[in-house]
């Protein structure tokens, strides 16, 4: 029995195994990739645009047919059970929700108004939502200076958090953020990411995130998976990859005396399940 129990308390969050994608039944985009979310951590996902990462997590969300996508192959678990046949609502309720690159708040409304339809499909009664309301703002003090602005009318960095704050008013289990970073200045970016490890720690949302800024991602998250050409050719833990040359050469642009080619580099040395 103590066994038993012993495996499930290391049994991953999210168990992304081995799955193929392709759009338009012709073009594969996603080789083979497995990963795994451990409960409570912050898995970043890297690489080039153009890697695979969000279709990574649009396949996690199971948005793909939106974009005639399909996982042709492998299999995604959350929390032990298939996740991949179930619609995007019931992901939802079942605790996971994507905020999609590029932010997509509605601009139309204000900014409380999009944060409040985080929390449509909930049934707990609206003091529970006020309440929740206020714990997003208690994390996004800007947003409650700007509750009532337009929400099209605020700034980039504001709509992230906006998107977030929204994730968040459905009570996530796990977030799939992509792209956070995207079009934000350095400074804002610092204080997305900062949000980010508070709503880790304290609240114990579980995050995988997409992210072409390697620097920052690494500074936050507890491992990484490195993705080329839809497929994953490296992972470990944050530290670990800090530490690898290739990467600092690479991703983070550090140069170890002289500048190479990337042609020269060795490729990277796959797991052995990766090709299983």
């Amino acid at each position: 029995m103590a066994e038993a129990d012993a495996a499930i308390d290391t049994q991953p969050m999210l168990l992304v195994n081995n799955i193929e994608v392709i759009y338009d039944h012709v073009i594969l985009v996603l080789k083979g990739v497995s990963l795994e979310v451990p409960e409570q951590g912050i898995v970043a996902l890297l690489g080039a645009n153009g890697a695979g990462k969000t279709t990574t997590l649009k396949a996690v969300s199971n948005l793909l047919r939106a974009e005639r996508g399909d996982i042709t192959k492998g299999s995604i678990e959350f929390r032990g059970k298939r996740i991949d046949s179930l619609t995007p609502a019931q992901l939802v309720q079942q605790g996971v929700i994507q905020v999609m690159e590029g932010r997509h708040c509605f601009e139309h409304l204000t900014v409380e108004e999009n944060l409040l339809t985080g929390a449509y499909t909930r049934r707990d009664g609206g003091a529970a939502i006020e309440r929740d309301l206020d714990l997003v703002y208690s994390y996004f003090p800007r947003l409650k200076n700007r509750s009532r602005a337009q929400a099209g009318y605020t700034s980039g960095g504001e709509q992230q958090m906006t998107a977030i704050g929204r994730a968040l008013m459905s009570r996530p289990q796990m977030i799939l953020l992509d792209e956070p970073s995207m079009g934000l200045a350095p400074q804002l970016v610092e204080e997305i990411f900062e949000i980010v490890e508070r709503l880790n720690k304290d609240e114990g949302v579980t995050f995988l995130l997409a992210e072409q800024n390697t620097n920052i991602a690494l500074r936050y998250a507890d491992h990484g998976y490195i993705l080329e050409n839809g497929r994953v050719v490296l992972d470990g833990s944050a530290a670990e990859l800090r530490e690898n040359t290739d990467v600092k050469e690479f991703y983070l642009g550090i140069s170890e005396g002289e500048r190479i080619s990337f042609r020269d580099v060795k490729h990277y040395r796959r797991r052995k399940r990766w090709l299983t």
